[in-house]
């Protein structure tokens, strides 16, 4: 009699950053390995780096449009330039409900055919889909001037479960 099959490691890595410049090469890395339907879940501090590394995942899948934080429209979508998935760009930093708050963002309308990206959804977006990148961006807090930041990448579900995440830190 075989063992039941063990539940997939999720697909891990760390990695060290040192500049804005840096997370944003990191975001346009990441892209390649985006496609649609995915979702990226970003947590870290306030100044972390989660806009400025969705900046270089919007210039790594060509979408049109600056990618800037939309803390106040909550939700923006920035279309492919070319054949690629559009990229929709959430902060859910002001919202305080769970998925209820986040279904009137119709993300599960969206989520098959771009690219979403959700800063602050760590406890908000998790029943969108079992498949997702986890994100968590670590920096100094405190008076400080020190651009390291501490990232931990996390793919979870079968959609993650063969990505090779180790590429990122080339």
């Amino acid at each position: 009699m075989e063992a039941p099959a063990a539940p997939h490691d999720p697909a891990e890595t760390e990695l060290t950053v040192t500049s804005p410049e840096q997370m944003r090469e990191l975001g346009r890395r990441l892209a390649k390995l985006l496609r649609a339907g995915d979702l990226v879940m970003l947590t870290g501090e306030l100044g972390a780096g989660k806009t400025t590394l969705t900046r270089g995942l919007g210039e790594g899948l060509g979408v049109r449009g600056a990618v800037t934080s939309p803390t106040f429209v909550i939700a923006r979508v920035h279309p492919s330039l070319g054949d690629g998935p559009p990229l929709v760009h959430v902060d859910a930093y002001r919202l305080g409900g769970g998925l209820d708050e986040m279904e009137d963002l119709d993300l599960d309308v969206s989520l098959p055919g771009s690219v979403v990206v959700v800063e602050w959804g760590e406890g908000k977006v998790e029943e969108l889909t079992d498949d997702r990148l986890e994100v968590v961006i670590h920096r100094a807090v405190g008076d400080t001037t020190d651009e390291v930041r501490h990232v931990t990448l996390t793919g979870r579900g079968e959609r993650w479960a063969a990505a090779d995440l180790s590429v990122l830190s080339a």
